[in-house]
């Protein structure tokens, strides 16, 4: 499968069938200027969303995909889709709410995209979720878990990939962290917007890998 950030939350995952999906797609110029990332015109088969948030939650993706915002499990078109109830702090949702962690089964493939994840999970959540090879993780803080948290969950959730996610950049005004915050101290494998993933080429500990945001 190929794996793109397009930008903030959002991912393109293009498994080996040549489906489409697209993670918490962001609606283009949310929070006036301080959100700049380029529109979203790449087609979906498959949606989802992690709240309702409007830099993570858009409908305008062409195809009329299906689109995911719930817990529990899914089937479209032959990809496992599992929803994992969280919140979006560290007070159990009372200040921004919920947030839905999602566990994608494609290409033999686990990938699990933890949306605005606003707090450390517990043994009996990365029970619940399972293996994890790919785990694309917010870092940025403020709004989302921080450069140590992340670690934490990381050790919880053991995944053989770790994408970073959820990060100022020159495309968001956001009072959040830049990546390197989270990076410091870490060796990572550094690409230009998009990886191919294979099961068999999966490294054999945990690896960071740093995808540049292509919107």
């Amino acid at each position: 499968m190929i794996i793109e950030y397009l930008g903030h939350a959002a991912f393109l995952i293009i498994t080996q069938n040549g489906i489409n999906i697209i993670t918490d797609p962001y609606n283009t110029g949310a929070y006036g200027d301080n959100f700049r990332y380029e529109k979203i015109e790449e087609k979906a088969d498959i949606v989802t969303v992690s709240h309702d948030h409007n830099d993570h939650d858009f409908g305008g993706i062409k195809d009329q995909p299906v689109y995911i915002r719930e817990t529990g499990k899914k089937v479209v078109k032959s990809v496992l889709i599992e929803g994992f109830a969280a919140y979006h702090d560290d007070k159990e949702g009372t200040e921004r709410g919920g947030n839905i962690i999602f566990k994608i089964e494609a290409d033999t493939v686990n990938i699990v995209h933890l949306g605005d994840l606003g707090h450390e999970l517990t043994a009996d959540d990365a029970r619940q979720i399972g293996p994890v090879d790919i785990l694309l993780i917010p870092v940025g803080g403020t709004y989302t878990i921080g450069p140590e948290t992340a670690d934490k969950v990381i050790i919880a959730l053991k995944p053989k990939i770790v994408i970073p996610m959820h990060y100022k950049t020159e495309k968001t005004s956001f009072p959040i962290l830049p990546v390197d915050a989270f990076l410091k101290e870490k060796t990572y494998e550094h690409f230009e917007g998009a990886v191919e993933i294979k099961k068999d080429r999966l490294p054999d500990k945990t690896t960071v890998y740093l995808l540049d945001p292509t919107k």
